[in-house]
């Protein structure tokens, strides 16, 4: 009988994903360097114009092997190290958003935990308090990968991580479970002396009174209504993860650009690696189109989101990718034969 646990990570292994915000660190950094975008997707086994039109995503195996090719065309031994030090509030895409809503460290960490996938299927955090010390373990899903990797990991927390508390963090012990290169120079820079490898975990420890700092300048008022929106993107990732079926994917294509203004359909095909003609084939085989599933996922995001009181209009039409609130209210009409203010107040009425 298979392991139902090895059929989940095998899963996030051929369908994982990295959002376009993740990479732009490295590709920041490959820019810096002078290093060819041509030449960096060829040598990580990607389509010549890979980098040069990016999609939404690529593939976490590609990231990883990106990270690897950045490495051999600089000859920087911490290439790794030095595209987590780029790392910027985009960088962790809608739930970096969150973080600057939580109240302090320990919500900031359990959103992390929450909705790191939004970002990227290439670990999982964990959090461990024990009394007086707290861990912070990292559980990459590709334990063979280079140490580039869990490098670029920790570094970027650790940059992030200062930025978000408007001040630098006291220096922590830092733990990565491949061997020590010969240079630790760089290590030493950015985590301090502290640094420890052949460990069996990639994890760093704290003292647990860090969890109570508060985040400077944080939007709680913002929470909600992010909070939100990320359940949302979630649950329509994981759905699309666990029915392959294409409406299931190009639902949560959608999902994840409507507020971008992204959800059309040449961007959604680039999405799914898809030719517009293909993509268009796969859905008359299903027997839908491309503009019914975009307003089915408008109309149903719509319908929940007026149910929160935390959602203005404005909002929602935001939201859903409308550049104009009367475009949304005149769609939502056509929807449902009444206005979204009706709705909303129906809704309310029936409380």
């Amino acid at each position: 009988m298979p392991n139902s646990h090895t059929g989940s990570v095998a899963n996030k292994l051929s369908t994982g994903r990295v959002a376009a915000a993740y990479l732009q660190p490295l590709l920041e950094l490959a820019n810096e360097r002078s290093l060819n975008l041509r030449m960096l997707a060829t040598m990580a086994g990607m389509a010549e114009e890979a980098l040069s039109r990016l999609q939404e995503s690529i593939a976490a195996a590609d990231y990883i092997s990106l990270l690897d090719a950045g490495a051999e065309l600089s000859k920087d031994p911490h290439f790794g190290l030095h595209v987590g030090e780029r790392v910027k509030l985009g960088t962790y895409n809608v739930y970096g958003m969150i973080l600057m809503s939580c109240k302090d460290f320990e919500q900031a960490f359990q959103q992390t935990m929450r909705y790191e996938g939004l970002a990227h299927d290439l670990g999982r955090s964990a959090l461990v308090i024990d009394n007086a010390m707290t861990e912070y373990q990292w559980h990459s899903h590709f334990p063979q990968a280079s140490r580039h990797l869990a490098e670029s990991v920790f570094a970027g927390i650790r940059v992030f991580g200062n930025w978000f508390a408007g001040t630098t963090l006291p220096d922590a012990p830092v733990y990565f479970r491949h061997a020590a290169p010969d240079d630790l120079s760089e290590h030493h820079r950015l985590f301090g002396m502290e640094v420890h490898f052949d460990a069996t975990l990639n994890c760093a420890r704290f003292p647990t009174a860090l969890l109570s700092w508060p985040v400077p300048n944080a939007d709680v008022s913002m929470y909600p209504i992010l909070q939100h929106h990320a359940e949302k993107l979630l649950k329509q990732k994981q759905q699309a993860q666990q029915d392959g079926g294409i409406v299931a994917q190009v639902r949560a294509a959608i999902s994840n650009t409507l507020a971008q203004d992204q959800a059309r359909l040449p961007l959604i095909a680039q999405e799914l690696l898809l030719s517009q003609r293909t993509l268009q084939r796969k859905l008359s085989e299903a027997g839908i189109s491309f503009q019914q599933i975009l307003d089915q996922t408008r109309k149903d995001m719509a319908i929940d989101y007026l149910q929160q009181t935390g959602f203005s209009l404005a909002d929602i039409a935001f939201l859903l990718g409308y550049q104009e609130q009367s475009a949304f209210n005149h769609a939502f009409k056509e929807w449902t034969g009444v206005s979204p203010g009706a709705y909303r107040e129906k809704h309310q009425r029936r409380k």
